[in-house]
């Protein structure tokens, strides 16, 4: 289990390498994002994007599932005020692979609850190539280590 205490500044994490496939692509931009861009690869040539990409949204959650498989599942997270940035740099195309960075920026014990922490991270998330496809940026509240595992 980690705690606040194990989220100092500088603290960085690589991890990753999640294969996106244009049948997830569609499947999740039906249900959330059904934009052309998301849903139909000739559509999607005629927009902005000049091809089939990732909703915004479903970048994000694949960010969120990174996030909960090589950090917060095994931490005390008691959850997030907010996130203060997040940025789509590049579309996320059928066949990217994606992996992420998780960097802490700031810790401090919260004023109000001694019982946790608020460590805010930055988040990067870039495809096989190397290019930076997302970046974010948020605070998560942790719980402080007990005094019996302390000592």
């Amino acid at each position: 289990m980690r705690y606040f205490e194990d989220f100092p500044p500088g603290w960085s994490l690589d991890y990753g390498d999640r294969l996106v496939t244009k049948d997830e692509i569609i499947a999740f931009a039906r249900r959330f994002d059904p934009q052309p861009m998301h849903l139909d690869e000739e559509a999607a040539k005629h927009t902005l994007l000049g091809g089939l990409a990732a909703s915004g949204l479903h970048t994000n959650s694949i960010l969120m599932r990174l996030n909960v498989d090589h950090i917060l599942h095994d931490s005390a997270s008691l959850g997030s005020p907010g996130i203060r940035e997040f940025r789509w740099l590049k579309p996320v195309r059928p066949g990217d692979r994606l992996s992420a960075r998780a960097t802490v920026i700031e810790a401090r014990p919260s004023q109000s609850r001694p019982e946790m922490g608020l460590v805010t991270m930055r988040f990067e998330m870039r495809r096989q190539d190397g290019d930076l496809v997302l970046t974010m940026e948020g605070t998560l509240m942790l719980g402080r280590r007990p005094a019996r595992e302390a000592a």
